[in-house]
C-alpha cells in the first residue's frame, strides 16, 4: 500500500472520523480500487479467508488503511470487499485503533473537508 496505489493515496486521503460518499472517483483511483478488489478476491479465494491469507496477518494490518478509506469514501465495491471490510474493522487491533481515531479531538482541515 505505501509504495503502490497512488491515485486511491493522492486523491481519497485516510481519514476515519470523515465522510465524503462518491467523491474524487476519478479513472485512476476506480482502477487502484479495481486493482485492490481483484487482489482481494484472489487471496480469500485462494486462501478460503476470513482474512486474505486465511488468519488475520500483517497482509491485513497492511491493506487496514485502504479499507479505512473506502469507509470514508464509499466507493461502490464488490460484496466480497464489503464483507472483508467489514471483519476487518472488527478485527480487535482494528478496532481500537479505529476506537482511537474517533476519539482523537485534533482536527487537521485540509484532510476534513472534501474539494
Amino acid at each position: 500500500m505505501h509504495s503502490g496505489f497512488g491515485e486511491l493515496r493522492s486523491n481519497k486521503w485516510m481519514n476515519i472520523r470523515a465522510s465524503f460518499p462518491g467523491k474524487n472517483a476519478k479513472p485512476g483511483v476506480l482502477a487502484d480500487i479495481a486493482r485492490i478488489e481483484a487482489i482481494w478476491r484472489d487471496c480469500l479465494g485462494t486462501y478460503g479467508g476470513p482474512f486474505l491469507f486465511g488468519e488475520f496477518s500483517i497482509a491485513d494490518a497492511m491493506y487496514a488503511p485502504v479499507a479505512m478509506r473506502f469507509n470514508t469514501w464509499q466507493p461502490a465495491l464488490s460484496e466480497t470487499s464489503q464483507a472483508y471490510v467489514r471483519r476487518l474493522m472488527q478485527e480487535p487491533a482494528v478496532k481500537a485503533w479505529i476506537d482511537d481515531a474517533l476519539s482523537d479531538t485534533y482536527a487537521v482541515p485540509y484532510l476534513d473537508e472534501c474539494p
